[in-house]
C-alpha cells in the first residue's frame, strides 16, 4: 500500500488523461471522474478507479485535481449537483489545472474553505499533451505558501516547472500572459509560414535557419513544422478552446482598461476558424484559414 496521499481527477480530456497515466505511473493512486464517462477508458485500464460523480472523487480523495473546460465547468464540478461540496469528508487541497476567469477563481476558492476547510491552488498549464505525459509541463500557480507547498509532491511529478506566483488567481492570470503570447503565436506562425511558401523558398528550413536568431522560439521549433507538415491528428489542442482562452484574454485586458491590437486580431482570426468548421481541429490548423 503506497504512503502518498490519495489524488482524485476531474476532467480526462486531453491533458488530464496525460496527466492521470503519469501519476498512476509513478505510483500515485488516482480516482477518477468525467462528464462523458467513454473518456474514462484512456485511464481506467491503467489503474485509475472511475467513479460515478465529483462528490465520490472527492470523497474518496485527499488532494483533487480539476481541469475541465471553463469557469462555469469549474462551478458546476465543485458546487454543482453531486459536486465536491456535498462530499462527507472533503479532500484536503483543491489543485484546478482548468484555464479560468481570475476572479470568479478566488470567489470559488473562499467558498470552498469556508464550507469544507479545503484549500485552494489555481495551477494553469502549459506545454501540451506530450508534456503532461511525460511529467514536463509548466504550471503557474496561486495559492498560500502552505498549500502550494502541500502541491509540491504532486507537481514534482507532473511539471518540470512549478511557479508560485502570487495569492489564489495569481495562477490564472499568468495564464492569461501566456495565452496571449501563444493565441498570437499561433497567428503569427501561420503568416510566417504562409510568407514562406509563397514566396517559393524552403519552408521546411526556416526553423533551422532561423535558430539561436533573435526570431527563435519553442514556438517556432515545434509549432512552425507542425503547421508546415499540415499534421492536425489526432490534435495536440482544440481550436475552440485556444478561442475560449482569447475571449478571455481580451475580456480581462478590456477590464483593466488596456486596448491591445494583437489578441484582438488573434481572436478575430480563431472566432472565423472556428466558424468555418474547425472547433475540434488541431489550433495549428489556423494555417488552413489564413
Amino acid at each position: 500500500m503506497s504512503d502518498k496521499p490519495r489524488l482524485g481527477y476531474l476532467g480526462i480530456g486531453l491533458m488530464g488523461e496525460g496527466m492521470t497515466r503519469r501519476l498512476l505511473e509513478c505510483g500515485w493512486q488516482v480516482t477518477v471522474w468525467n462528464r462523458s464517462p467513454g473518456r474514462l477508458e484512456t485511464v481506467v485500464p491503467y489503474g485509475a478507479t472511475a467513479a460515478p460523480t465529483p462528490a465520490a472523487v472527492a470523497q474518496a480523495c485527499d488532494i483533487l485535481l480539476v481541469c475541465v473546460l471553463h469557469t462555469q465547468a469549474v462551478e458546476e464540478a465543485v458546487f454543482g449537483p453531486n459536486g465536491v461540496i456535498e462530499a462527507e469528508s472533503a479532500p484536503k487541497l483543491l489543485i484546478d489545472h482548468s484555464t479560468m476567469d481570475p476572479a470568479a477563481t478566488r470567489r470559488f476558492a473562499e467558498k470552498l474553505r469556508q464550507a469544507k476547510g479545503t484549500g485552494w491552488v489555481d495551477a494553469p498549464i502549459s506545454g501540451g499533451p506530450d508534456a503532461a505525459r511525460v511529467g514536463k509541463m509548466t504550471v503557474m500557480a496561486g495559492g498560500s505558501q502552505a498549500d502550494i507547498d502541500a502541491a509540491r509532491p504532486v507537481m514534482a511529478d507532473l511539471a518540470a516547472n512549478y511557479t508560485r506566483m502570487g495569492d489564489v488567481g495569481a495562477g490564472q492570470t499568468t495564464k492569461l500572459v501566456n495565452q496571449l503570447i501563444v493565441g498570437t503565436g499561433f497567428v503569427v506562425m501561420a503568416e510566417a509560414l504562409r510568407l514562406a511558401e509563397e514566396a517559393g523558398i524552403d519552408a521546411a528550413a526556416l526553423p533551422g535557419c532561423l535558430a539561436g536568431g533573435f526570431a527563435d522560439s519553442a514556438i517556432l521549433q515545434r509549432l512552425y513544422p507542425q503547421m508546415q507538415a499540415r499534421a492536425f491528428e489526432p490534435p495536440k489542442s482544440y481550436s475552440r478552446q485556444l478561442l475560449k482562452d482569447l475571449h478571455a484574454v481580451a475580456g480581462f485586458a478590456a477590464e483593466l482598461g488596456l486596448d491591445l491590437p494583437m489578441i484582438k486580431t488573434a481572436e478575430s482570426r480563431y472566432k472565423h476558424h472556428v466558424a468555418a468548421g474547425h472547433a475540434m481541429r488541431d489550433s495549428a490548423s489556423i494555417i488552413e484559414t489564413t
